[in-house]
């Protein structure tokens, strides 16, 4: 076994996984609730990028019902976010699964 070509491949991994970090962070998922009252965006990487409440929402002064379309978003945003990730780096790997960075 050739260990310098072990370690080229290596390499042509970890940069192959730094440009998929970047892809992850540019895309954005989107999950919303409450017939649109309440829509979050996050990125591949898992981080909350944007919320938009509508107003109206807000003003019913129902803090437990907002509380409950804002969850129920962000859980749906964040599952998109995690199938994207997923199936990217399912691609990259081949199906190898490798220990989230």
């Amino acid at each position: 076994m050739d260990v310098r070509h072990l370690l080229e491949q290596a390499k042509n991994l970890e940069k192959a996984l730094a440009e998929l970090d970047d892809r992850l962070k540019a895309h954005q998922s989107e999950g919303s609730a409450g017939s649109g009252a309440v829509t979050v965006k996050v990125n591949g990487a898992g981080d909350v990028v944007a919320m938009v409440l509508d107003p109206e929402l807000v003003s019913t002064g129902d803090a437990e019902m907002l509380s409950a379309t804002i969850l129920a978003a962000l859980r749906q945003a964040t599952e998109a976010s995690r199938q994207y990730r997923e199936k990217q780096r399912a691609a990259l790997t081949g199906g190898l699964k490798l220990p989230e960075l």
